[in-house]
């Protein structure tokens, strides 16, 4: 691996022109092809093998041109004090808005309310609902501003006028001013770690391309495969983050490796032969978690996953070759701008006491020197630190986001509240029963004595009338619970109305199926539970195997396997705390709490566990590194942290702000998403990887690297430590001390 990856530097290097063109040209292609690209359709949320999705289905057939899945709005009024909505001048006002609506080109039903009875029992309250031909996120422009607008006469006639539905959902703004701001946090970092402009710039240079090619094809392909929003935003997130980082690394190994009096050609091959494999392997163990999120069986996970992995994956191709080829570009000025200035004489006699100042113990060397005299103190304050943050986590109640989670500011916040004080909570939350009554002697009966089964069951409010299709064979019936629709009590009610189901079925051979929103999300939160475990079997399984070829040791892989549990579930609680308990929810913008999004621990697992093996192959390979040349355990970890500490910091801090950039979006399951990451990254990398990875191996010494004897047989050498780059030392080979002009003076 490594001396593949040493000729790869090199080539690169030499052939810089032919490259850079390479990658400016696929951007462009890319960047083109996504202007030109059709606008995304519906990102349909499907979840095969549950019966809420059996039921939407059975519409779908059932009910033939009725939209099953067409996007819904609903217009809530709300009278002055003192007037009821059944007054003749406000009755007037609503009728106005109801045939306002009903010339839309896209509109399939308006309804009155005062001929559904959607009116409050107060005559305070009154709704129309708009159906849709396509979904929310196929509706035109034009379309949802004329929803927005519709209200506008009955707000000048004195009524409280507020819009709320799936109509309105438009693509999810991920917060660009927090995206810049992240940015440049990460440019802050890195020209203080690396002290040069020029430096700094390649990082962020080639990030920024990286991630245009990958969201720019995602752009191009949404139409096709169907790709949300949400897709290019994880894409942007996570390409943004692992890019600049694994950059980072390979620009500071190749000024250590001019440091060590190595010509700049050598110096790139060396950094990409030894950096270039662990941000190889790093870049395995984040496509294989989120690739991993497929065995969940929900298809916009599963392409949420694909479409981040193959973002990381160019990540990985940009930094083992444009990065080298930018290194040609870039010259002497790869430097500090104090060592530019320099002149070749001044350099050269300055040798001796940049030996020295290399020799001084640096921060990393001190950090590390500490946790290793007191390895016990620092492994239990570590884990119970991060175990006392996870204790949240086991009061972790899982939901996905609806009007109610919004921000009181929003029109649908509003009509959400106004709907619940109504009509009650659960108004919001409406379950659609699906009866299928096919096989049934006698169908109208059927559905009759489901209506009244259900109407006897504890939490229900009202059951209409079954409202069957045109072949009498299959009906729907709504049920308005009596709690809101992210409570228990619904999701007990669900149940309920499932085991009765059997019941049903006996008594009338008819099928009862539950489905709706509501029921939707149970489903797919059971699902997801119910995957959590095989996925993480299956991820971390897999990514263990990969270390163990890596490190060729079984105790380092299973140590990082636990600390990313640590770290992951201490991220966790941190979420629990702040989005669902409100602490220090004010700070980061959270204006109402709630469940978390249902998606967000198998998520987190994902991305976490990634990012996590990200900082334990930079840091630990440097360890194996030093300790495969000669050097005791203890040695070999203050060795690790010498070289690898603050870059790592630095890697983290800008991972942190590219994540924290996100906080900033309006979307709250984006806004969870970037603040789970983030402080995710700041417990592993600053609590696992930098106290609790030292503690450990300072007390297992030598049996940190032990491997059994047939295993070190059977298992590749990938040579990540880059032995096999020995035979280049010669200097005869061309890797001689370099000249002055390409000497560096400078260690990070």
């Amino acid at each position: 691996m490594a001396t593949f990856l040493y000729n790869l530097g090199r080539l690169a290097f030499r052939r810089r022109h032919f490259v850079a063109l390479i990658w400016v040209a696929l951007l462009t292609l890319a960047g083109v092809g996504a202007a030109s690209a059709p606008a995304a359709g519906t990102t349909s949320f499907s979840i095969p093998g549950t019966e809420a999705q059996k039921a939407f289905d059975l519409l779908e057939q059932r009910f033939p041109g009725a939209s099953a899945d067409g996007a819904t709005g609903r217009i809530v009024f709300k009278a002055p004090d003192g007037q009821k909505m059944t007054d003749a001048d406000n009755k007037a006002t609503v009728a106005k808005t109801v045939k306002a609506l009903g010339g839309g080109t896209e509109v399939v039903s308006v309804t009155d309310p005062f001929t559904t009875n959607a009116v409050s029992k107060d005559g305070s309250v009154a709704y129309t609902s708009v159906k849709y031909k396509v979904p929310g996120m196929e509706l035109a422009d034009s379309t949802r501003e004329s929803l927005e607008a519709a209200g506008d006469d009955a707000r000048a006639a004195g009524l409280t006028v507020d819009v709320g539905g799936d109509a309105l959902e438009a693509g999810a703004e991920p917060g660009a001013a927090g995206e810049i701001v992240g940015i440049a946090i990460a440019a802050v970092v890195l020209v203080i770690t690396l002290g040069s402009i020029v430096a700094a710039g390649l990082p962020l240079l080639t990030a920024i391309i990286g991630v245009g090619i990958g969201v720019s094809t995602i752009t191009v392909l949404a139409k096709a495969l169907d790709l949300g929003d949400t897709t290019s935003t994880l894409a942007l997130m996570i390409g943004l983050a692992v890019g600049i980082d694994y950059a980072l690394f390979i620009v500071s190994r190749y000024r250590n490796e001019l440091a060590e009096g190595r010509d700049r050609e050598e110096a790139a091959g060396r950094a990409t032969g030894t950096a270039g494999s662990a941000v190889v392997f790093a870049g395995l163990t984040v496509v294989i978690a989120l690739a991993g999120l497929a065995v969940v069986n929900v298809p916009m996970l599963t392409k949420m996953g694909l479409a981040a992995a193959g973002t990381v994956v160019i990540a990985v191709l940009i930094a083992l070759t444009m990065i080298p080829a930018m290194l040609g570009y870039a010259g002497r000025k790869i430097r500090p701008a104090g060592e530019k200035r320099k002149s070749s004489k001044e350099r050269t006699s300055s040798d001796a006491a940049t030996s020295q100042k290399q020799a001084k113990p640096n921060m990393g060397t001190r950090w590390a020197s500490f946790v290793i005299r007191r390895p016990v103190a620092v492994l239990v304050l570590g884990v119970v630190g991060l175990g006392a943050i996870a204790l949240p986590a086991t009061q972790l109640e899982l939901g996905l986001p609806d009007d109610g989670s919004q921000p009181t500011s929003t029109t649908q916040r509003r009509a959400y509240d106004t709907l619940s004080e109504g009509f009650g909570p659960g108004f919001n939350g409406p379950l659609m029963i699906v009866v299928d009554a096919k096989d049934s002697d006698d169908p109208t009966a059927a559905f009759g004595d489901v209506a009244d089964g259900i109407k006897g069951l504890k939490d229900v409010v009202t059951v209409t009338p079954p409202a069957p299709n045109k072949a009498g064979d299959t009906a729907t019936i709504t049920v308005i619970p009596n709690s809101k629709p992210s409570s228990t009590q619904t999701e007990d009610l669900v149940h309920a109305i499932r085991d009765k189901g059997s019941d049903f079925k006996a008594d009338t051979d008819a099928e009862v199926l539950v489905t709706g929103t509501t029921a939707m999300n149970i489903d797919f939160s059971q699902k997801l539970n119910d995957a959590l475990v095989p996925y993480l079997a299956l991820v971390v399984g897999l990514a263990f195997l990969l270390l163990i070829v890596v490190f060729r040791s079984i105790l380092v892989p299973l140590k990082a396997a636990l600390g990313f549990l640590l770290s992951v579930l201490a991220a966790l609680g941190a979420v629990v705390a702040v989005f669902q308990w409100g602490w220090f929810s004010g700070l980061i913008g959270v204006e109402e709490t709630g469940p978390i999004m249902s998606m967000m621990p198998i998520f987190m697992v994902g991305v976490v566990f990634g990012l996590a093996m990200d900082y334990e192959v930079f840091l630990v390979t440097r360890m194996r590194e030093a300790y495969v040349h000669g050097e005791t355990p203890s040695q070999a970890v203050v060795t690790g942290f010498r070289h690898s500490a603050r870059v790592v910091v630095a890697a983290a801090i800008i991972m942190m702000a590219v994540f924290g950039g996100f906080i900033s979006s309006s979307e709250s399951m984006i806004k969870m998403i970037g603040f789970g990451l983030a402080i995710a990254v700041f417990f592993d990398a600053f609590v696992v990887r930098m106290a609790i990875v030292p503690a450990v191996l300072a007390l297992l010494g030598k049996k940190a690297w032990w491997l059994p004897k047939w295993l070190d047989r059977a298992l590749p050498n990938v040579d990540v430590e880059g032995e096999g780059l020995r035979a280049h030392d010669d200097p005869a080979k061309g890797s001689g001390s370099g000249s002055d002009e390409d000497r560096e003076l400078v260690r990070v």
